[in-house]
Parts: structure tokens; C-alpha cells; sequence
């Protein structure tokens, strides 16, 4: 998210066009979604420890080198190589917590982690950009140096080496037909957006994807080490809090995007005065994440989940029924509602998941997890933006990323703010649909949490 506020100054110093543009974005969305499962199989399998500050050393030392990129494709090919050592990060993250912390308190550690991030996320732009501003773009990679030297150091001193069982296969073919089937998905969902669903790009993708995935769930049938066990889905607790947290962010990811969108395309906001006006959603976030694991204690997580969902969903109707006309005040409680709610509920369903998997599938689960997130990510921002540009006329959709050029148009400005009230009621729908599955989720039997 830094690099999304400093992206117009990297993409200026290198005069770079669009496609480079978007790749410096998309390369670390795409290999990190794929890299995700993979890699949290392998440190299931190698060790949790050494898979977590080997990836912690290289986001430091690519880190370092993207400040000292002569061109913006060795960027991009950093950015790539970046990507897995933060899937290597995040897909240990929650394994360790998991593995670490007993069952009572895992809740609450789970809060703890989650409002870190959260609390990052609110952080990383507004910090970004100022050191673009200040220091330039170069820093804006350098920064995490230091920090990431720092974090790495703390790693390796509190970070005791775990006791490994019995060392198992890894599963090469399931590997390469998992990176074909998300791969060819993520690219697919990622460039319909940007081309249209008709783009050759777009249909190979998505072809290569539909024809990957029964493949793959054949030889993870008869795979005796698979690098996801498909008898865990026949847990039906586990199988509906994942689809919950699918839904939960297929319904409500996109909502920062087309937010800040809709403040600078309908209410005439600069891009700074935008990224304020959509605060209250992280800020939100920040504050429910640790507090659920208070709320649920050590047995109640699922009843938590289920109540931050239906909050969440909650604050989606809300911006539903007031963005047509409605004065800032009430927009900013319905975000900041939606982020409370989805803090709430991203940590009590992540302490549901991984407290009903056996702990030698930690990794793979928790790297399972994250990328059905970014799936869902991904999806709700290609549909959001979808959903609002066909409320224009073809030669008008290039208004939904302007601002003063539509505020001046009555009859696109009309247009484009039913286009949202629109996408607003789809995305509360979707959310709606989550928290059914939360709901049926908690009334099922068995798990720890």
C-alpha cells in the first residue's frame, strides 16, 4: 500500500507507460497470491522458523535494491522477487502465533496481530508519501530497511526453533498446477479490469485457470503428502469460515477504492482530502481487530465472527442508503462501522481456521487462507469497478477515475452516483452472503474454537 501513494513518482523518474505502470503494481499482487500456499506448505514441511526469516531477509535485501534500480522493469522483476519473501512473511505469521500461543489466549493474540496490520495499513500511505515528498521515491523502498534489519534481528533472538516430526514429500506436481490454476486466475481478474473480458489475455488466463483446477484436484486425490489436503474441506466448520471470509472480502475489499473514487469524482475532493475522507474505515478496523479476541475469550470465536460480520455488513447498507445525497458525517459512520466490523470478524474467523487444523498443516492452511483473500481482493475490485463504469454511457466510463471533469457533466454525475448506490447494494448483498455462512458456520459441531 506505500508503494500505491509514490507510485506517480517512481512512474515519472522512469517515464514509464501504462503496462510497466500497472505491473509495478500487479507483479507483487500476483507472485505473492501464488507463492502463498506453496510456501506455506514448504515451511510446514522444512521448519516455520527458518521459512519466516529466510523471507524476512529477502523483503529487506530486495528492499535495498529496488532503491538502486536503474530502470523500472528491474523494479517490476524486484517487486516479483520481493513477493515471495513476503509470502514466505505472511504465510508464517499466523502458523507461528497458532503454534505459539495456547488455545485461550489465542484469540487475543490473533487481535493483537490483526490490529498491527490494521494499524499499518492506516500508517504505510500516509507515511509513504511524505517520505516520496521529502526524501524521494527511492526511500520509499529504503525505509524498510532498516526495519526489516531490526525485525529480523528480533526474529532470530525470540523466535525458538520447533521440533519438527517426520519429514514428508513435497508435492512437486500439485505445486506447478496450484501456480497454473492462480495464476492464470489472478491474471485473468487482474487485467479484465484494465482490457474488458473479451481480452485474449483475459480468456487464456481464465482458460488456463478452468482447465488447472479439476487437474489439480485430481492429483491432490491421489497425492499421499498433497500440498493442500483436500479431506480438511470435509470439516464443514473450517469449509464455511473459509467461504466466509471469501465473501466477507469479495463484499467489502474494494470499498477504500471506489470510496476514494467516489469523494473526488461526485463531491469534486483532491486525491490527499479523498485519503482522508475513507480514514475512519482502517481507523475502524484498527480498533475492532484486537478487541474480538476481549469479546470472544477462549471458546466464543465463532458467535464473534458472526457479530463483526453482520456489523460489517451493517456499515456496507448504510453507505448503501446514503451515498446519493447524504452529508459526509453520515458516510463516515457507515465506513467506520464496516471497518469495525470487518477488524472484528478477520480475527475471530482467522482464530476459527486455524484453530481446527491439525498443526503439521498450519502453514499450508494459513497460506490457503490468505490467498482465497486476495482472490476475493481481487474480484471485488474488477466487479466494483465493473458495476459502476456500465452505469455510463461507453464514451463517458473513463469518469469514474476523473473529478473535475465529471463534477461539471449533470447528467454523468447523475448517472455515476447511481452507478455506486448500485454497487453498494451488490457488495451489501455479497456481504450478506458472508454472514449467512459465518452464521451456519458457528452452528456446526467440533473444532477448538
Amino acid at each position: 500500500m506505500t508503494l500505491n501513494v509514490a507510485l506517480p513518482v517512481v512512474v515519472a523518474h522512469f517515464d514509464a507507460g501504462p503496462f510497466a505502470s500497472s505491473w509495478l503494481l500487479m507483479s507483487f499482487m500476483l507472485v505473492s497470491s501464488v507463492a502463498l500456499v506453496i510456501f506455506g506448505r514448504l515451511a510446514d514441511v522444512f521448519g516455520r522458523r527458518e521459512s519466516y526469516l529466510v523471507g524476512l531477509a529477502v523483503f529487506v535485501f530486495t528492499s535495498l535494491l529496488q532503491g538502486l534500480a536503474p530502470d523500472v522493469w528491474v523494479v517490476v522483476a524486484l517487486r516479483a522477487i520481493q513477493a515471495v519473501g513476503g509470502a514466505m512473511i505472511l504465510a508464517n505469521s499466523t502458523a507461528l502465533i497458532t503454534q505459539v500461543f495456547p488455545r485461550p489466549m489465542l484469540g487475543r493474540a490473533m487481535g493483537v496481530y490483526m490490529g498491527a496490520i490494521s494499524t499499518a495499513q492506516v500508517l504505510g500511505p500516509t507515511v509513504g508519501g511524505l517520505i516520496a515528498e521529502m526524501a524521494g521515491w527511492r526511500w520509499v523502498f529504503w525505509f524498510n530497511v532498516p526495519l526489516g534489519l531490526l525485525g529480523l534481528v528480533w526474529a532470530m533472538r525470540s523466535l525458538r526453533a520447533v521440533e519438527r516430526g517426520p519429514r514428508e514429500r513435497v508435492d512437486v506436481p500439485g505445486s506447478l498446477l496450484l501456480l497454473c490454476w492462480l495464476g492464470g486466475l489472478l491474471l485473468a481478474l487482474s487485467e479484465a479490469a484494465a482490457r474488458g473480458w473479451t481480452s485474449p489475455v483475459v480468456i487464456a488466463s481464465g482458460l488456463a485457470a478452468l482447465v488447472a483446477l479439476p487437474v489439480f484436484v485430481l492429483v491432490e486425490w491421489r497425492t499421499r503428502h498433497p500440498v493442500i489436503q483436500p479431506r480438511i474441506f470435509g470439516d464443514l466448520g473450517f469449509t464455511l469460515a473459509n467461504l466466509s471470509a471469501f465473501l466477507n472480502t469479495l463484499g467489502r475489499f474494494s470499498l477504500l477504492l471506489i470510496m476514494a473514487l467516489f469523494f473526488q469524482s461526485t463531491r469534486g475532493l483532491d486525491p490527499a482530502a479523498a485519503g482522508l475522507a475513507i480514514l475512519p474505515m482502517p481507523l475502524g478496523m484498527a480498533v475492532g481487530s484486537p478487541l474480538a479476541g476481549y469479546l470472544a475469550g477462549a471458546h466464543r470465536h465463532r458467535a464473534v465472527a458472526v457479530l463483526g460480520s453482520v456489523l460489517a455488513a451493517s456499515g456496507v447498507l448504510v453507505l448503501a442508503l446514503t451515498v446519493e445525497s447524504a452529508p459526509y458525517g453520515l458516510l463516515a459512520c457507515g465506513l467506520a462501522l464496516t471497518g469495525f466490523g470487518s477488524g472484528v470478524f478477520l480475527t475471530a474467523n482467522t482464530t476459527v481456521i486455524m484453530a481446527r487444523v491439525p498443526e503439521n498443516r498450519l502453514g499450508a492452511v494459513n497460506g490457503l487462507r490468505l490467498t482465497l483473500q486476495n482472490v476475493g481482493n481481487v474480484l471485488s475490485v474488477a466487479m466494483s469497478l465493473t458495476l459502476i463504469s456500465t452505469a455510463l454511457e461507453t464514451a463517458d466510463r473513463h469518469l469514474v477515475y476523473a473529478s473535475q471533469e465529471v463534477m461539471a457533466r449533470t447528467a454523468p454525475l447523475s448517472d455515476l452516483v447511481a452507478g455506486y448506490h448500485r454497487t453498494l447494494l451488490v457488495l451489501f448483498a455479497v456481504s450478506v452472503l458472508g454472514t449467512l455462512a459465518a452464521t451456519f458456520g458457528s452452528a456446526t459441531r467440533g473444532g477448538r474454537a
